[in-house]
């Protein structure tokens, strides 16, 4: 694993590097092999925040996780957890997936210490707790994300009325709003 690792408003120091290559390099657990692939750790800090994001490209896998925290060293953990959550998630996936062939499964290591079967298991299941239905009445983009705000939702789906298209607004964590356009 090759690591580019980038500040903003923060001076990547030996330490931040080794601590960021140890506990990144622990994933290495999942694979049969040492994964040939570059490592881009983007850190910055705004006011008191730290962020980091990762993003490990592979072959047919793209690993990316973004996390925020107070403390630096904290946020490298918890976005590490994230990175081993969507392995193991991906992992169990591709081993259903296969069970009888070969597939994609040798890239995975079998049988790692220190991961249950259960949690594995755990994951890959999704459980629906709210169900709500809308009719979707056509109308514009700004009207859209009034209707986002009045509601204090994070995005809103809705029909565009000038394109017929299902579009989503949301709100982006700058504070600024995002859309997402496709064809129905």
């Amino acid at each position: 694993m090759q690591f580019n690792i980038r500040g903003e408003n923060i001076e990547v120091t030996e330490a931040i590097r080794a601590y960021v290559e140890k506990k990144v390099t622990k994933l290495t657990k999942y694979f049969n092999e040492t994964p040939n692939s570059d490592v881009h750790v983007n850190l910055k800090v705004y006011n008191n925040e730290q962020s980091i994001e990762v993003t490990i490209p592979m072959k047919g896998l793209l690993l990316r996780a973004e996390e925020r925290h107070t403390d630096l060293y904290a946020a490298i953990d918890l976005v590490v957890e994230k990175l081993e959550r969507q392995i193991r998630k991906h992992k169990t996936k591709v081993n259903r997936k296969t069970r009888n062939s070969e597939g994609a499964k040798h890239m995975f290591a079998t049988g790692t210490e220190g991961v249950s079967t259960a949690l594995l298991e755990e994951e890959d299941e999704f459980e629906i707790v709210r169900e709500k239905r809308f009719d979707f009445k056509p109308m514009d983009t700004e009207e859209a994300i009034l209707q986002m705000d009045l509601l204090g939702h994070n995005f809103f789906v809705y029909n565009n009325a000038e394109t017929g298209e299902m579009n989503v607004v949301y709100k982006r964590r700058d504070g600024k709003y995002g859309l997402i356009a496709g064809e129905v």
